[in-house]
């Protein structure tokens, strides 16, 4: 869904440096944490190159996120705590996506126990934080078509890791893939046909369909759940999550006369 953009006052315009300050403090305070984090946890016994994958990652986020900050999409002289909550849960997942290629993944469930829970608690957080940002935006009026995307692509980025852990770990067969590739897909295909870009009204069943994707795959990566059960949940939330797509791109599909009207 692409939100709305309602013009931004005169204040947002002149205070567009003191965003940009803010920004930056957020994110090399967010940067600092994650080194320290991820330090720790390489030092524990993961590969050396541990700490360097999850910085890697946090900063083309944070690539993304500078880039997303120019123009009217923020349209407040703050960068606000709903979107510092958001860059914490880039910063973790760019710490659980570092943990592609290493051994507590990629062994056998019952192998690590230890590793397993740490990586299912630390999974669970940063998808239980997703529930806090946005409602935290709108109370403090700082909600804006950036926060919404920066939410939207940092729960789709967040999809894709788990659904390669899951792989990685042989829970699933490497079609589980394809619940981290649909959104990308999605946009891909938005190229060839451009009335995929229209925006699409607000869904209570788009939103569930997110947090049960994820959801899914988190207990797919438990250390107690045998392949055979995450393959058939990976499964079933693969063909729940396809089903919402398909809602989706028919409804856009039926309005395409109306979006190239709007286009002329």
């Amino acid at each position: 869904m692409r939100p709305s953009l309602a013009p931004p006052p005169p204040s947002a315009i002149l205070d567009g440096p003191a965003l940009r300050r803010d920004a930056a403090r957020a994110l090399a305070t967010t940067a600092l944490l994650l080194g320290l984090v991820a330090g720790a946890l390489g030092a524990s016994g993961f590969g050396a190159d541990f700490v360097a994958k999850a910085l890697a990652v946090y900063a083309v986020g944070c690539w993304l996120v500078w880039r997303g900050l120019a123009g009217c999409a923020h349209p407040h002289p703050r960068f606000g705590a709903a979107n510092r909550i958001t860059l914490g849960r880039l910063a973790g997942m760019a710490t659980v996506a570092a943990l592609l290629g290493e051994a507590v993944p990629a062994a056998p469930p019952s192998a690590a126990p230890v590793g397993g829970w740490v990586l299912i608690v630390a999974a669970t957080l940063i998808a239980v934080l997703d529930a806090a940002d946005g409602a935290l935006a709108r109370r403090q009026g700082l909600a804006s078509a950036f926060g919404a995307r920066f939410d939207m692509e940092t729960d789709a980025a967040f999809t894709l890791v788990l659904s390669a852990l899951v792989w990685q770990a042989g829970q699933a067969g490497a079609w589980v893939l394809a619940s981290g590739l649909m959104r990308y897909a999605f946009v891909a295909a938005a190229w060839a046909l451009p009335w995929l870009t229209a925006p699409l009204p607000p869904s209570r069943r788009r939103q569930a369909v997110c947090v049960v994707q994820i959801t899914a795959l988190i207990v797919c990566l438990g250390p107690i759940v045998p392949p055979a059960l995450a393959t058939a949940i990976a499964g079933l939330s693969l063909l729940l999550l396809t089903a919402s797509f398909a809602i989706d791109i028919h409804h856009l599909a039926r309005h395409r006369a109306t979006f190239r009207e709007s286009r002329a």
